[in-house]
């Protein structure tokens, strides 16, 4: 990847001096006659964008009504310099602002904060945003803030990204667009029709007008994967387990292998290693309706209404050889191999392999109100704004059957990370439903995880215009109370004894684990049918005589019991600041005073109790209070008509993840790990300088390089520790790992970032740039999402009817967290979009476009990339698109 990132940047500046005079002297000869549309229209709104603001500023605009240049946000961010985007499940979903975490970074719908949810039943309520939530269509321009203004929402130290949606006053009247398309997945071999339609109108005295939208987008996902189910220690085999003490070289570990593992008893080796196969039918449908009233030149007020309707069920089947597990595998090691500490090879005789498989109902459902009304007097203008924001998500019900089987198998990582591995058995049980069954005694469990967000808010805002070189004058107040709940209840389902082959086997599809090095075992493995598996658990035939139909409780489990809580978060802000101009120098400083109080409440396990019936536990709330005062100020000099030089300084806080801030627990009793909340952290704290260059050597065309510095402390970084608490499966108390959130002391965020945009002659043009974030926590501790390098490439070509575009994305590894003691790192990544639109007239269009074109592999790992966490690929994403514009 090094040699890739080089070549990358070489090529980058030759094409940079190339194009240079040509470009040039084309683009002086024909600016005046120089009449910019589609593309070319959109990129230079964003650089005007930029230019005039007075804080560092990036934008992406819509090239045109409804047509935002990418079908995902968060994907369209990605070629602002210093945005990064998490693709887990193969679409940007968080998004990380000049090296940081994206829970630090702050996403806001028109200036205020919108509800959001995650569906995915290992996530808890966070701070972050989840793009995939937001439409394109309903998008007119995204600023991406990377220095802070008083006046702006604290809680960010990365940036604050500021969605703009589309207005009726500021579209023609009337307004119709609309688009029909057809997405369609190659790994999944699934397509879908799309749909949105916009009207906007006003009257011609621009006194009241009204937009409404709405679009359908569904997409059929498929990732294949391998995966790894933690690590564990090599002396796990030769008695060290002290729950179980069975040692290998005491059955058929003998030899040459008893010699390999008594010299390698601190090796590392997957403690569960197999495949997974994971469906979901993503399906959005999102409302919109905006509302501006001018009864008189004084006053304007406004409402707009964003509603969210989306359904992510999901059906996810691992099939896993399980050689760490402490009861049936620990002493059926026959053979191992070890290289730099990593147990690359092993081979074992009737040990465990498990089936996994979780049919899942999953929801994000989000509904925003906002009022606004400003009033403008002769030199001065106050305005008021009061919302709501509300959404609940999450899993809302999971049923879960584990099957088991013991065979002879191997599994060999030697390859890693060119190839994530092989798991072969000598008789193919991966091919064959009949050789799994669930076990009586513990066969599965129903679940549900919903979770709510509300922000209720109100503001009020003062200003006032002034001569001199202050200009203006700034002040407001701000009241924000978010409210979260994470609800958990399930049950074990018992007594079932039945094999997999009950449930409507097949073999997968044939391109299964496409584009991995895989056997013809892994390739061709089987899946069930969900739904009939479903339909089996809730049709009640395997219970008992008698039994009735198990009903999840929040007390069935001691991880259920500790999974609920509830955040209330009050937030009270106040403000000043004053923009200034002399002569060449303009900019705004200002201060932010915050005080932030937090209630975090939920169940409690009594000291010295099993944790196992509702008198086990206790409600009880833990409270929090502090206040910040955050100055900040904004400067920038127009050094020559082409030249903006920028400094920016600010004190910035981003306040923990909520699910963090609680007293939530879980727990692994097989492997005796587990995890747990804190309600006593404090809030990040940052000093953050700025300094950009910004040369405007061309109309249309920028040359820009920024730097950036944050000092940050109280950083929160997972922790892990040991913990006793009540093992239910072994009916004692046992010591676990408990990893837990902690202020784990300083860390530092340094780099530089470059950018070059240019239009060429002949229609063509090129966006480019370059970032190096160099974070560090305490003691050269890795910071969560940050990648040292990333580079973006996006030539174009806008020529008569004809539109072209290609966006190339690389990011260097990142760490994502520490997960059951192991640092989890994601390798380096890159992704390849390619976008063509034909006009056939100025009111109708078709698209075309191909996204994720390398069928990037997500590779996670765990400390090193020789011990694969997670490898999945998502497939390619083909879509057309018709766009009616009236």
């Amino acid at each position: 990847m090094k040699t890739r990132h080089k070549s990358i940047l070489i090529a980058s500046v030759s094409l940079l001096g190339l194009t240079w005079a040509c470009g040039a002297s084309a683009q002086e000869a024909q600016v005046d006659e120089l009449v910019v549309t589609g593309i070319r229209a959109s990129l230079q709104q964003s650089l005007e964008t930029k230019r005039a603001a007075d804080a560092i500023v990036d934008s992406v605009t819509a090239e045109d009504v409804g047509k935002f240049p990418n079908s995902n946000v968060a994907e369209a961010l990605t070629m602002v310099p210093g945005v990064t985007v998490d693709r887990q499940f193969g679409q940007g979903e968080k998004v990380s602002i000049l090296g940081t975490d994206p829970a630090l970074n702050r996403t806001l719908l028109n200036g205020q904060t919108v509800a959001s949810a995650d569906w995915f039943i290992l996530d808890s309520p966070g701070r972050t945003f989840n793009y995939a939530l937001l439409a394109p269509q309903i998008v007119g321009r995204v600023d991406i803030y990377k220095t802070p203004e008083a006046r702006i929402d604290e809680g960010s130290i990365g940036g604050t990204v500021i969605v703009h949606t589309r207005r009726p006053f500021e579209l023609e009247s009337p307004t119709i667009a609309g688009s029909v398309g057809y997405l369609y997945n190659d790994r999944s071999k699934k397509g879908d029709f799309q749909g949105a339609a916009m009207a906007s109108w006003k009257n011609e005295a621009e006194t009241i007008g009204v937009a409404v939208s709405v679009q359908k987008a569904t997409d059929q996902l498929r990732r294949d994967g391998v995966e790894t189910y933690g690590t564990m220690a090599a002396n796990q085999w030769a008695g060290g387990n002290a729950d179980n003490p069975i040692d290998s070289r005491n059955n058929g570990c003998l030899g040459d292998c008893a010699a390999t593992l008594t010299a390698n008893l601190g090796a590392r080796s997957p403690n569960a290693y197999g495949t997974s196969y994971f469906e979901q039918e993503r399906e959005r449908l999102t409302y919109t309706a905006s509302l501006q009233f001018r009864p008189m030149e004084q006053l304007e007020l406004e409402f707009n209404w964003l509603k969210i309707d989306a359904s992510y069920d999901n059906l996810n089947q691992s099939m896993y050889a399980f050689q760490g597990n402490t009861w049936n595998s620990l002493g059926s090691l026959t053979d191992l191999s070890v290289t730099n500490g990593i147990v690359t090879r092993a081979s074992f005789k009737n040990a465990l392999s498990v089936l996994d498989v979780q049919a899942r109902e999953a929801e994000m459902n989000s509904d925003t109100y906002d009022f606004r009304g400003k009033w403008k007097g002769d030199g001065w203008d106050l305005s008021g704004n009061i919302g709501l924001s509300k959404a609940d998500g999450g899993t809302k019900r999971q049923v879960f059957l584990e099957f088991l089987n013991w065979a002879d198998y191997s599994v060999d990582i030697t390859a890693a990370p060119h190839n994530p591995g092989q798991l072969t058995y000598t008789t193919n049980v991966q091919g064959n439903p009949a050789a799994f069954a669930t076990d009586p005694g513990w066969s599965g469990n129903i679940v549900s995880k919903p979770t709510t967000d509300e922000e209720k808010y109100a503001q009020a805002d003062f200003g006032m215009d002034l001569d001199g070189v202050i200009k203006r004058v700034q002040v407001g107040y701000k009241f924000r109370r978010h409210e979260t709940t994470q609800q958990y209840a399930g049950i074990a389902i018992t007594g079932v004894a039945a094999s997999a082959g009950l449930f409507s086997p097949s073999t997968v599809p044939g391109n299964y684990l496409r584009g991995f090095d895989s056997n013809d075992q892994m390739r061709n493995r089987f899946r069930l049918d969900g739904d009939s598996m479903v339909q089996y658990v809730e049709s009640g035939k395997w219970l008992a005589p008698g039994q009735a139909m198990p009903t999840p409780s929040i007390f069935a489990a001691p991880e259920f019991t500790a999974g609920n809580w509830e955040i209330q978060e009050d937030i009270n802000a106040a403000y000043a600041q004053a923009n200034i101009e002399a002569g060449e120098l303009r900019g705004n400083f200002g201060v932010r005073y915050v005080h932030t109080g937090v209630d975090s409440a939920g169940y409690v396990c009594n000291p010295g109790s099993p944790c196992a019936a509702p008198t086990d536990w206790t409600w009880k709330t833990a409270s929090k209070s502090y206040d910040n005062f955050l100055p900040s100020v904004n400067l920038a000099y127009t050094a020559r008509e082409d030249l903006v030089l920028r400094f920016a300084a600010a004190q910035v806080i981003a306040r923990p993840n909520y699910a963090d801030m609680t007293n939530f627990f879980q727990l692994s009793d097989g492997i005796l790990i587990g995890s747990g909340g804190n309600p006593d952290l404090d809030p990040y704290k940052s000093a953050n300088f700025n300094f950009s260059a910004e040369w405007y050597f061309q109309p249309q065309a920028i040359l820009a390089a920024e730097f950036f510095y944050k000092d940050i402390s109280n950083y929160i970084l997972q922790q892990t520790g040991p913990e006793q608490f009540f093992n239910q499966s072994q009916g004692r108390v046992t010591t676990y790992q408990i990893s837990r959130p902690h202020n784990a002391g300083s860390a530092d965020i340094k780099g530089v970032s470059f950018a070059y945009q240019q239009n060429y002659a002949y229609g063509l043009g090129l966006l480019a740039n370059y970032t190096y974030a160099d974070g560090q926590g305490q003691d050269g501790a890795p910071l969560p999402y940050n990648s040292k390098h990333q580079v973006n490439i996006s030539p174009f070509y806008e020529q008569g009817p004809v539109q072209l575009r290609a966006t190339y994305t690389w990011r260097s590894k990142y760490f994502t967290g520490v997960d059951r003691g192991d640092e989890m790192f994601v390798r380096a990544v890159n992704s390849l979009d390619l976008t063509g639109t034909y006009n056939f007239t100025k009111n109708v269009a078709l698209t075309l476009a191909g996204m994720n074109l390398t069928d990037s592999e997500y590779y996670a790992y765990a400390n090193t990339p020789a011990l694969p966490r997670g490898v999945y690929r998502t497939g390619r994403r083909y879509m057309a698109t018709v766009n009616l514009t009236f």
